[in-house]
């Protein structure tokens, strides 16, 4: 019996069972926890959607950025559009001080008389012949001449010679006096480029 107990496979033997016997004593069963009644409706109505219904916050991430860039954009043509009104209402102002300062322009080119160089030395002949004359002869002559023939000869003229001939203007009768205050109004804003000296 010895022989039996010392044998290669009796060992095997007490050891297989002393290894079964050792696994038995401590084998702990895990517990498993049955789903309680919100997990299961939860997985329940997740069964029950669609497949292409699902969530995913980096998705709801994505449209939460997109949602912000919009508003941003918004904004953005809110600030445009209230910059294009403004931009047209300042164009219609610059419009009208444009039309304005044409009207004035014209205005001014109305009333200014212009002597050009050519025209200066006729001119002071001109101015000449007519002081040389008394004033009522010269006032006659001026009575049938335009005013701007008659402010580019005053131009030419002393005050001393142009005094007496507007007066005698201005005792014709009211459309005369009109008239040479008109003319000497006119004299103010008459141009006139003095001639070039050429150098000998």
């Amino acid at each position: 019996m010895i022989e039996i107990l010392q044998s290669n496979w009796m060992c095997a033997l007490v050891g297989a069972i002393t290894y079964l016997g050792t696994t038995l004593a401590l084998w702990h069963t895990p517990k498993v926890q049955l789903p309680t009644a919100a997990l299961a409706a939860a997985v329940k109505s997740e069964a029950a959607r669609p497949s292409w219904e699902f969530h995913n916050p980096e998705v709801d991430e994505l449209i939460a950025d997109l949602q912000h860039q919009r508003n941003v954009l918004d904004e953005r043509e809110h600030q445009l559009n209230e910059l294009a009104g403004r931009l047209k209402l300042e164009r219609e102002e610059i419009t009208v001080v444009s039309q304005n300062v044409t009207q004035m322009q014209a205005e001014f080119d109305r009333n200014v008389v212009r002597v050009g160089e050519e025209e200066i030395a006729n001119l002071k002949r001109l101015a000449k012949i007519y002081a040389a004359m008394s004033p009522e002869g010269a006032a006659s002559l001026f009575h049938e001449m335009k005013d701007d023939d008659v402010v580019k000869v005053f131009a030419f003229m002393k005050d001393g010679e142009t005094a007496p001939i507007l007066e005698v203007m201005a005792h014709l009768g009211p459309a005369d006096a009109k008239r040479a205050a008109l003319i000497s109004e006119r004299l103010k804003v008459t141009l006139y480029r003095a001639p070039s000296t050429k150098p000998s």
